[in-house]
């Protein structure tokens, strides 16, 4: 008895001093024991510099070849441009992601199926007489098995909610599908319309030229003064200005286009321009036409109130999930010995009921938090449909303002090229005066200008109603525009 008291003494004396040592290394060892502070800034002031080389940004996988040589046209773009913008490729592997949480879901009205294989080897006292069984080795498989027979619905309610957030998230598709669309159409527009940009200003800077020929000869012959010459001068520098804007923007939406496709930003690409005559028409349907069905058809607003059914579904399975359940389990396994006994199987069988009585008010705050933010997500569709009555309100007034404009930009550009002509053939003659030839100059110049502003506003709001509306057929609601 002294012995055994003594080794116990030395045991629970040596176990103290570790748990002394441990604590007081804990409050006087050092602060960062594995050098943390050492991964960050010196100071705040101070630039943080990596010890390691960073993570290089993979390439993004390569496109398939866009055809080059002929001249692609706008359905053409937005084709390829499906298949190719990262975000079409975003929203498909997100729905496919939900896909698979209605699969996870639908696991739980299947049985949880587990099998074992071990070994155990043990040496222990007997608890009657003290004495020491030999060591003793056990090995064998064993399978176990569980079911929940009953839940109150709260696993049904899981799957309901996993699949209406498939259905949001394939909508969630269809409306990335229609953005991707937009923006083709939208980089092609203003693609086209900077080219016919670039096209005007340099036929402006040739009638700047021509103006400042004219100003030239009439000072050879005595007919204008010096002045006059500097103002045509002044006027040839502001449309060599203006072209060389416009190039730049060229350039710049042709970085847009590709990007918008899926290509290189420094890859140019050769686009089809209008070539016939545009026939522009208004939409024949309503406002209030368009209202009811940007809410029945748009893909965002239809997820949205998938998504707000998912969080109704989704809280009534939390709020069922503190209720009784009934489970069955059972198991089977066989047990062999490494010496000469026989092996032995064993089978069981049962049937359980859970009752959560106490969870700390976990089950509480979960029902509540699951019912706040349905109520949130209701409040965010109900944000979202009235987005799109105004997005479709002022698209529509907007499309009705650019058709408008386009007859009077028309008129505009046949009066102030006729101005021009006739004031240039006055000066050329000996009539006239400097001033009155380059307003006629500009004014002819802002008039086409301005027609094709209004072209590109046309398509591009037209474009942009069919976004708010969540429709593609709205060209031939007008009739179509070649």
């Amino acid at each position: 008895m002294c012995r055994c008291g003594f080794t116990f003494g030395v045991l629970g004396g040596a176990l103290f001093l570790c748990l002394a040592a441990v604590s007081a290394f804990a409050q006087f060892g050092p602060h960062d024991p594995f050098g943390t502070d050492q991964k960050v800034a010196p100071a705040p002031h101070l630039r943080w510099e990596s010890a390691s080389p960073l993570p290089q940004v993979p390439a993004i996988g390569s496109a398939e070849e866009i055809a080059r040589d002929p001249p692609l046209s706008l359905p053409e773009l937005t084709e390829f441009a499906l298949r190719n913008n990262p975000r079409t490729r975003q929203s498909w592997l997100a729905a496919r992601a939900a896909a698979a949480g209605v699969g996870i879901e639908r696991a739980e009205f299947l049985p949880s199926i587990s099998g074992t294989l071990g070994i155990n080897r043990t040496r222990q006292v007997s608890n009657t007489s003290g004495a020491i069984v030999p060591w003793q080795t056990r090995y064998g498989p064993s399978i176990s098995f569980s079911y929940v027979l009953f839940d109150f619905g709260a696993s049904s309610l899981r799957v309901e909610a996993s699949e209406y957030r498939l259905l949001a998230a394939n909508l969630a598709h269809n409306r990335a599908l229609q953005d991707v669309v937009f923006l083709v159409e939208q980089a092609y527009y203003r693609l086209l319309g900077t080219d016919a940009l670039v096209r005007i200003n340099e036929q402006s800077l040739k009638n700047a030229e021509t103006v400042l020929e004219a100003a030239r000869k009439r000072r050879e012959s005595g007919l204008a003064t010096v002045a006059d010459v500097y103002r045509a001068e002044t006027l040839v520098a502001q449309a060599r200005l203006n072209l060389t804007r416009s190039r730049g923007e060229l350039e710049k939406n042709r970085g847009q286009l590709a990007t918008v496709v899926g290509l290189p930003v420094n890859q140019s690409i050769a686009v089809k321009s209008l070539a016939v005559p545009l026939r522009i028409a208004d939409v024949e349907s309503s406002v209030a036409d368009m209202l009811t069905r940007a809410k029945a058809t748009r893909p965002d607003i239809v997820a949205a109130e998938a998504q707000v059914r998912a969080a109704r579904a989704n809280a009534l399975a939390v709020e069922r999930a503190g209720r009784p359940s009934i489970e069955v389990t059972g198991g089977a396994g066989r047990t062999a010995f490494s010496d000469d006994r026989p092996a032995a199987s064993n089978y069981a069988i049962g049937l359980s009921v859970r009752i959560p009585l106490f969870t700390g008010f976990r089950d509480t705050y979960s029902a509540r938090q699951a019912q706040l933010q349905a109520q949130a997500s209701a409040a965010n569709r109900d944000l979202l449909v009235k987005q799109a009555e105004i997005e479709v309100w002022q698209g529509y007034y907007d499309l009705k303002t650019a058709t408008s404009s386009i007859s009077s930009t028309e008129a505009q550009v046949r009066s102030a090229e006729q101005s021009a002509q006739a004031t240039l053939a006055r000066y050329q003659s000996g009539f006239g005066n400097i001033l009155d030839l380059t307003s006629a100059q500009q004014e002819e110049s802002n008039a086409r200008v301005q027609r094709i502003q209004s072209y590109l506003d046309w398509f591009t709001t037209l474009a942009r109603l069919q976004v708010a509306v969540g429709a593609s057929d709205l060209l031939k609601a007008a009739g179509g525009a070649q």
